[in-house]
């Protein structure tokens, strides 16, 4: 679910949404939306659960775009990704449903969100994905996230 006329969930008490579906994102005019720029949003602490054990999974998550006429609202942000605290669902999921729901809310000029997990089983599972091409002109800094080597 979408707020993006109504009243925001900011400077307001909201609990923790029970899933994903559930949460609400809000919107924000983009003051500056004669300008490409990029906006920058880490969550060093991302939890979701595995869909066959129950067992929590971790990523560090960071998702960059370069917006349009919409801002995403922070406390909203905060509150949609920690609704996957209690939410079964595979890594790929996980990281590509995060960055499909922004994208259609923004509508921004591009979007990519990087998912890093960290290993189960042995393995870390990357996931990427982005909206297309970023636009040309704009300053586009790693992710800052190295490969696995006992992230931390």
């Amino acid at each position: 679910m979408n707020h993006t006329d109504g009243p925001l969930q900011l400077g307001r008490a909201a609990r923790l949404p029970a899933s994903p579906e559930e949460a609400v994102l809000d919107r924000v005019p983009n003051p500056h939306d004669d300008t490409l720029y990029v906006a920058r949003f880490t969550a060093p602490e991302f939890t979701s659960l595995c869909p066959e054990t129950g067992q929590p999974d971790f990523a560090h998550l960071v998702i960059d775009y370069v917006p349009k006429g919409w801002l995403v609202e922070s406390k909203s942000l905060k509150l949609y990704l920690g609704s996957f605290r209690n939410h079964g669902a595979f890594h790929e999921d996980c990281t590509v449903a995060i960055g499909r729901r922004l994208h259609a809310l923004l509508e921004p000029h591009w979007l990519r969100i990087g998912g890093y997990w960290y290993p189960r089983g042995g393995i870390p599972i990357d996931v990427f994905w982005q909206s297309g091409s970023p636009p040309d002109g704009i300053w586009l800094p790693d992710q800052g996230v190295p490969t696995y080597r006992g992230r931390g």
